[in-house]
């Protein structure tokens, strides 16, 4: 059977129509209930998607891009997301957001529902980097563009940040500043961001003699609760750090409130430096010292590289873009020995 089944094929399974069928991926009623089980099964065991745009003979494109992110809540995404609807404006296009909250299951189920709405390219973030789930994008011929987290098992136009040196320049910076006691709150391993964030952590200590202490490692999940958590742990040790690396910017938010309620004086008592700059980062006293990334560019070339995927009809080679991200100094951070 052909890779990609139709919906002749699902008619032909289930033993109706394809008027019948028809009624039913349609929710166009007047159908059995019986006959309607059997549809759907016929549907799941074939792996049929139905297109929206197909149901259109004459329309050749939507002018649809769907965008895919782990995290709405993540002031990352809200940011890269305005760079991707200036451009996506500008040509034409306009774009529908979906967050799967880190879910695999939630990302594929999202998937499907822009493959039937006809979709004419996706831009994503995926919550699973083995990139199984998005088998069914090439199955469909639907061009992708991954943003800040690589994709494993899948080749596609790529923008990230360079992870490793944005943390490399935050650890030495403090270690510059004269720190030894450096922790880092971590975000997951399993995540490009995560993983390159925490290697550019210990390159530093390495580049500097300073030994690895386990116990200044807090494994976090990126989320507001695990910088809180994280930053607990820390003040509970009996050899405090003198600084903190946070991984990404919602943990900072978490950090912070932590520090707050623990009495743990920002900036006096323990320097600190997040990855991602945040709003409260310029009101908050002292000001916050961030390895900062142009969100709004990285929108921009991810939404132009699918632009010209979608329309380029020849071979075009599947292109990275590694922007470079930029420390800001602010008050956060203090010389020992002051």
């Amino acid at each position: 059977m052909d890779s990609k089944p139709n919906i002749q094929d699902v008619a032909k399974l289930a033993n109706v129509s394809i008027a019948t069928v028809s009624r039913v991926i349609n929710n166009q009623g007047g159908v059995r209930k019986a006959t309607e089980e059997r549809i759907l099964k016929a549907i799941e065991e074939l792996g049929y998607i139905r297109n929206a745009a197909a149901r259109t003979i004459k329309r050749k494109e939507s002018k649809t891009i769907g965008v895919i992110v782990t995290d709405i809540t993540n002031p990352f995404f809200p940011l890269v997301m305005a760079g991707i609807e200036q451009k996506a404006r500008e040509k034409d296009y306009v774009t529908i957001l979906s967050s799967t909250n880190e879910s695999p299951v939630v990302e594929e189920k999202i998937i499907r529902n822009f493959i039937e709405r006809g979709v004419d390219g996706i831009i994503i973030t995926t919550a699973d980097e083995s990139g199984d789930q998005l088998k069914l994008l090439q199955d469909q011929n639907i061009p992708v563009v991954a943003v800040d987290r690589s994709i494993k098992n899948f080749e596609v136009d790529t923008v990230l940040v360079d992870n490793v040196k944005g943390s490399y320049q935050a650890v030495q910076q403090l270690i510059l500043m004269g720190h030894r006691k450096i922790a880092i709150i971590c975000g997951p391993q399993n995540t490009t961001p995560g993983l390159e964030r925490f290697l550019g952590y210990k390159k530093a200590l390495e580049d500097y003699n300073i030994p690895f202490d386990e116990r200044l490692v807090i494994n976090g999940d990126f989320g507001e609760d695990s910088g809180y958590s994280g930053t607990k742990q820390l003040k509970e040790l009996d050899e405090r750090p003198t600084a903190i690396f946070s991984s990404n910017n919602l943990m900072t938010i978490g950090c912070v409130k932590a520090l707050n309620d623990l009495n743990w004086k920002l900036g006096s008592e323990v320097s600190f430096i997040g990855f991602d700059d945040v709003d409260i980062a310029t009101f908050l006293n002292p000001k916050l010292t961030v390895v900062s990334r142009q969100m709004n560019v990285i929108g921009e070339i991810a939404l132009t590289l699918l632009y010209e995927r979608i329309n380029f009809k020849g071979n075009l080679p599947h292109r990275q873009y590694l922007l470079t991200p930029e420390l800001i100094i602010r008050q956060s951070c203090r010389l020992m020995g002051e």
